[in-house]
């Protein structure tokens, strides 16, 4: 068999996602690591500016696959990585960072207001001050996140020509707002719809515990483009999970939490317009989820077992009313400030 092309790496192997095609209408761009593509991004530009070389120290604050894909840059490149991470993440994900050869922080408790986010914030803060000659990717507010999903954009549109829909997940802001907007500039009319989870101040809820982690902020980034959106759907762990086991049971594809919220929206969205073609962004894979997603023992003792899925979302008239289940708002292409009434920034003091 020949071997048309050798990556250099397995971030450079693994860095776009497969197309799969899940019904007559609906397309999964299932990523490896999605994260892998703003990190590498993010490192590149750093170094083509004279920010960072080899040696140099990256400090970044995450829960999650961001400071996977860090490590594994950094690992591959020859920086030195400190990431201040929280009680929530998981353990293995912990020593897998470590093995790479990441500095993991966890901060011990909750700022009052803003979270755990809020409190790995000011302990990077701390670090910074520590490390003066040191690089933040600061995946939150650098435009190089949604800007490194450029070539996810052509992949879409050279393999599937023009669609109707795009459904993703709302985080960082990064990859659902880069994506669109890229394929905006070919396909104006293309529909966004962004995935969240109640508790999530994104898109006007009032912050609180969150058990759906991947998505959702109780902080604003400044890479999340609200006018980006025509929907908005919040979705409840115990609803992500089910979707996330019935991802796997019916397609085999064996996805987190993340990735089994942004299915739930894209496949009712698709059954419903049967004569528009819908793409959902799939983050990241489901090793990491194997004792709690995956376990029914874990979801019956955390009260997130359902034994079926609502059959669509209730519609809200304003975001305060979503929840305590799948919610759906018309967000409409608009600011933060016009729907909600006081700019995006306030709504995260």
């Amino acid at each position: 068999m020949r071997i048309s092309q050798v990556s250099r790496s397995v971030a450079d192997a693994e860095e776009l996602p497969r197309l799969i095609q899940l019904s007559e209408n609906l397309f999964a761009a299932s990523f490896f690591l999605m994260k892998l593509l703003p990190a590498n991004f993010i490192l590149e530009r750093a170094k083509d500016a004279g920010l960072i070389r080899p040696g140099s120290t990256i400090i970044e604050t995450t829960s999650g696959t961001f400071g996977l894909a860090l490590a594994i840059h950094c690992a591959l490149k020859g920086y030195n990585l400190i990431l201040v991470s929280d009680p929530v993440v998981d353990e293995s994900l912990k020593r897998r960072m470590e093995e790479l050869g990441a500095a993991v922080d966890i901060v011990a408790e909750p700022a009052l207001n803003g979270g755990f986010q809020k409190s790995r914030m000011d302990r990077l803060a701390q670090l910074q001050a520590e490390h003066p000659d040191h690089f933040w990717p600061s995946q939150y507010d650098n435009p190089h996140n949604p800007g490194a999903y450029a070539p996810v954009a052509e992949l879409l549109a050279e393999s599937l020509g023009a669609f109707d829909c795009l459904v993703g997940s709302v985080g960082s802001g990064g990859s659902t707002c880069g994506t669109s907007s890229y394929l905006r500039l070919l396909f104006p009319k293309l529909q966004t719809i962004g995935v969240d989870t109640h508790g999530s101040i994104l898109f006007g809820q009032p912050d609180r515990k969150r058990m759906l982690r991947g998505l959702g902020n109780s902080l604003m980034p400044g890479n999340v483009d609200h006018t980006v959106f025509d929907e908005v759907h919040w979705v409840s762990a115990a609803e992500a999970f089910r979707a996330t086991r019935l991802l796997h049971q019916t397609k085999a594809l064996f996805k987190g939490g993340t990735s089994g919220a942004a299915y739930l929206v894209a496949n009712w969205w698709a059954m419903q317009h049967p004569d528009r073609r819908v793409v959902v962004l799939l983050p990241d894979e489901g090793h990491r989820y194997q004792e709690t997603i995956y376990n029914d023992k874990w979801l019956h003792e955390n009260n997130l077992w359902l034994t079926s899925l609502p059959v669509g979302p209730r519609m809200v008239a304003n975001p305060s009313e979503a929840g305590p289940d799948w919610s759906r708002f018309l967000w409409n292409r608009r600011t933060y400030e016009e729907v909600m009434g006081l700019p995006a920034i306030e709504a995260a003091a």
